[in-house]
């Protein structure tokens, strides 16, 4: 059986508009590894609140924390690339509860620009409005926290690129 080009599960995670779900299509494609789409891990209850404008509580996340951490688990040693917000550290902790080896890719930018993304993208449940309680939420990533914290300025290319060569750059 050949092994996989990056083992590891990977969770692009950052505040809304940062670009997961454009970046971890790309970053996945890069590392030879399957994407999922984080949203479509939350229960009709959470798109319901987000697309009201009500920001979740920790209750509300913790089934679709556990259904991404299922799905990294499942992965673990294969590969993998899911998108997830991912803002506090106890969020991350639920993940790496379920599936110790993940490592994050922390989408990070001007608020006006991920602002701005956020203004032009059609279909998506989050309005602009929450954005302030996720910048209020976020806990960046920690020293000892497994990952990388990614710039989003540039084209999805550019950023699935510097994302992918910064995660190269913790397997060594």
């Amino acid at each position: 059986m050949n092994q996989p080009r990056f083992p590891h599960v990977v969770v692009v995670m950052g505040v809304a508009g940062t670009g997961k779900t454009t970046v971890g299509p790309r970053v996945a494609d890069r590392l030879g590894v399957p994407y999922a789409e984080g949203d479509e891990f939350h229960p009709e209850a959470n798109i319901a609140k987000m697309s009201a404008g009500t920001p979740l509580t920790d209750e509300d996340r913790r089934p679709w924390l556990d259904a991404i951490g299922r799905w990294a688990h499942e992965r673990a040693g294969l590969g993998g690339v899911v998108s997830c917000s991912a803002l506090k550290r106890s969020y991350r902790n639920r993940l790496r509860a379920s599936a110790p080896g993940v490592v994050f890719v922390h989408l990070t930018g001007d608020r006006r620009l991920i602002e701005d993304r956020m203004a032009h993208r059609q279909g998506h449940f989050m309005p602009t409005a929450l954005l302030d309680s996720q910048f209020a939420t976020l806990q960046p990533l920690e020293a000892d926290e497994a990952g990388v914290a990614v710039d989003v300025s540039g084209s999805p290319e550019e950023i699935a690129e510097r994302a992918v060569t910064a995660l190269r750059g913790l397997d060594r």
